[in-house]
């Protein structure tokens, strides 16, 4: 009896151990997840999906079993030495011009078609090579894509521009890489609750996929190898990117046509939040009103009455004065209602400078929280905006928009051209020292001591399309200047034939006043084997996007509580991620190139009219080789020279093989009568269908 006491006191304080061990391990871990929704000027919602999970440093926490983070990422950080990696999947383009393209979630997401890679190692210099292979062949099986076609040294970059890392940095691009549920499925699996609870439950692949632009994103980041700093944890963050057009819930009134489409959650995504997945510290649902919706907002409650919207909806309760933003009431207003929920925090951003404060150059962003762990399955959460008024605003922009294509014709050479135009003012508004006096000194505080805008171009070309950068020419406003004038620096590396890709890096600086930039440079049109074709050859070959960067123009974004100075809120991953100084970044279209194509069906005449002769060859040969002429010679004079059977009995033997009396007679037959037979049997069966049809 004792031993048994001890045997189960024992189990208990093991059991208790383990409990204790787990909750501590689950504490030194963290995840969290967030969904911010923004309407859209042309009608569409934006839902950006952002899941964090950070994972203290090994080093200085012991090597532990991972209850949060997931262990396959985790294996990759410390089997190929990751410093840095962010791999995206997108189907659609971005719309810079009507989506904006100057806040943190843009700039950081919009993402060219296909499959993009960038990857920083901390390895040797002789290794990055067979590290950067080794690791697209791991996330070509972990995400069940062809990243693995990375592999080839032909179609993989060494940028000179490290981004701010001491490591080997790479980039790959698949800009025909197509986007599927084989791909989403993985990267949820990565989360600790899946698909199964919290807001991944929103993600309807019918909704997702037809969306107007979606992009899956892993942006990996480990200070494990920092050699530099102080030892760092892992942080990864997994964000879906979606751009959708509401379902119309019922028919709307010839009045109503010209607002904009009511949206929810369950109009947005057939569901509403029941709660929030248990193993995340934070969940959140973010509903941010850009800067220009609220002045707009602002310029419609002017025009309307003042005491028509004094008594607000019986559906809220909204004594709090923190709803009343600058006399703009966030639930109740002309311009809008919010509907189904009422926010538990509303924020308002933080002017970057205090003459932004003053002049008023951009009307703050507002940013409405709702806490998802307070609604459950007998009240969801299915936030939403019903439109009262038809509102027109214009998103931030980045100072150009891009553009580029491809000019001349045939198949030998051709031409790239990029074209960069201004955004009317919208730059210009962004600089500090910008006023309406002096709009035609065109100065620009971002700088102090910078004469203009500052461009870096990156552009990654395959070597079948041979460029030739002495013919690069640089026009500003129409008129071309020497490249030596406007470019800072500039780092070219030619291609090699099936070895490595063109890659032009280039910093230019023109003058504010710049409305249109235009670059051009030729190449000529390579050939390629007949098995270096895809499947669909004669639709072209896909030139992977530009990339664009603004050097002094950051994309950083503060939030702070409109009623009270406190800021627990902004330790959330969810700020943090708003708070990083990225840069201002867009991507071009992808170019589709058109190269000779040799004439498919040739191979195929030639293997079929070869493997036709080559059968009648060792046909014929066969029969010569197995027919035995002698034998058959013998067989005939001996039926023909037989003395004891009569002409009778000759042709019954002859024709129906029958054995005659006489020792010399043989059993012959022949397909004579078989013939007549099928002959026969074939007519009647065609005389038959004919009368009976």
């Amino acid at each position: 009896m004792r031993k048994l006491v001890s045997l189960f006191l024992a189990l208990a304080l093991v059991f208790h151990v383990i409990r204790v061990q787990s909750q501590r391990l689950t504490e030194e871990e963290e995840f969290s997840e967030d969904l911010l929704l923004r309407p859209l000027p042309d009608g569409k919602v934006l839902a950006h999906f952002l899941f964090t999970n950070l994972l203290p440093s090994v080093k200085s926490h012991g090597h532990h079993h991972h209850r949060l983070f997931p262990k396959a990422i985790y294996q990759l950080v410390q089997k190929f030495h990751i410093q840095q990696m962010e791999l995206s999947f997108t189907q659609g383009r971005w719309d810079y011009q009507r989506w904006g393209a100057l806040d943190p979630i843009t700039s950081a997401n919009a993402k060219p078609i296909g499959v993009e890679l960038w990857a920083v190692f901390d390895v040797p210099k002789d290794k990055v090579d067979a590290t950067w292979r080794n690791l697209t062949h791991a996330l070509s099986g972990l995400f069940c894509a062809s990243i693995n076609f990375l592999e080839s040294p032909a179609i993989v970059a060494t940028p000179g521009l490290q981004r701010g890392v001491s490591g080997y940095l790479r980039y790959g691009a698949l800009p025909r890489e197509a986007v599927c549920t084989e791909n989403l499925t993985p990267w949820l699996k990565l989360l600790p609750c899946r698909d199964k609870a919290g807001l991944t439950t929103l993600l309807e692949r019918p909704r997702i996929y037809n969306g107007h632009y979606h992009s899956l994103r892993i942006h990996l980041k480990s200070g494990e190898f920092n050699k530099n700093g102080p030892e760092g944890g892992t942080s990864l963050r997994q964000s879906l990117t979606l751009v959708l057009k509401p379902s119309k819930s019922a028919v709307v009134p010839e009045r109503l046509k010209s607002l904009h489409s009511n949206w929810s959650l369950y109009l947005l995504f057939k569901k509403s939040l029941v709660g929030k997945c248990p193993l995340a510290s934070s969940s959140q649902v973010h509903l941010e009103l850009e800067g220009s919706l609220v002045k707009e907002l602002q310029h419609v409650l002017h025009n309307h009455s003042t005491t028509e919207f004094l008594f607000i909806s019986l559906w809220f309760d909204v004594a709090d004065e923190s709803q009343i933003v600058d006399k703009l009431n966030v639930v109740d207003n002309p311009g809008y209602l919010l509907m189904n929920a009422l926010p538990n925090r509303i924020l308002k951003e933080i002017p970057k400078s205090e003459w932004e404060e003053e002049q008023s150059v951009h009307v703050p962003c507002l940013l409405l929280d709702f806490e998802v762990q307070d609604y459950s399955k007998a009240y969801p959460l299915n936030v939403g905006l019903s439109w009262r008024a038809p509102i027109a605003w214009v998103p931030r922009q980045g100072p150009f928009r891009v553009t580029r294509f491809l000019t001349g014709s045939g198949n030998e050479r051709g031409s790239i051209a990029i074209v960069l135009k201004a955004n009317s003012e919208s730059y210009l508004r962004s600089c500090s020292k910008f006023t309406p006096e002096n709009k035609d000194a065109q100065v620009c505080a971002l700088d102090e001591g910078a004469s203009g805008i500052d461009v870096t171009i990156f552009e990654m070309v395959p070597w079948y399309v041979r460029l030739y950068f002495h013919t690069l020419k640089v026009v500003l406003d129409g008129q071309q200047v020497a490249l030596r004038d406007v470019a800072k620096w500039m780092r070219v590396s030619p291609s090699e034939d099936r070895k490595s890709p063109a890659v032009l890096e280039m910093q230019l600086r023109v003058p504010y006043n710049t409305s249109i930039i235009s670059l051009t440079v030729e190449f000529d049109k390579g050939y390629l084997r007949i098995d270096e074709h895809p499947p669909d050859a004669n639709r072209g070959f896909d030139l992977p996007s530009a990339l664009f960067t603004f050097p002094h123009l950051q994309t950083a974004r503060s939030y702070g509580f409109v009623n009270t100075a406190a800021n627990a809120v902004f330790d959330q991953p969810f700020f943090q991620t708003l708070l990083e100084e990225q840069l201002v970044q867009i991507y071009s279209e992808n170019l589709l190139v058109h190269l000779a194509t040799p004439d498919f069906s040739m191979p195929y005449n030639v293997i079929t009219f070869t493997m036709t002769v080559l059968a009648l060859y060792f046909g014929s040969l066969l029969n010569v080789l197995r027919r035995r002429l002698g034998e058959e010679e013998r067989l005939q004079a001996k039926i023909t020279g037989s003395q004891h059977a009569g002409k009778l009995m000759t042709l019954i033997s002859k024709y129906f093989g029958k054995r005659s009396d006489s020792k010399h007679s043989v059993q012959t037959r022949t397909p004579l009568l078989k013939l007549v037979l099928i002959i026969s049997v074939a007519a009647g069966i065609a005389i038959y269908y004919i009368l009976g049809l």
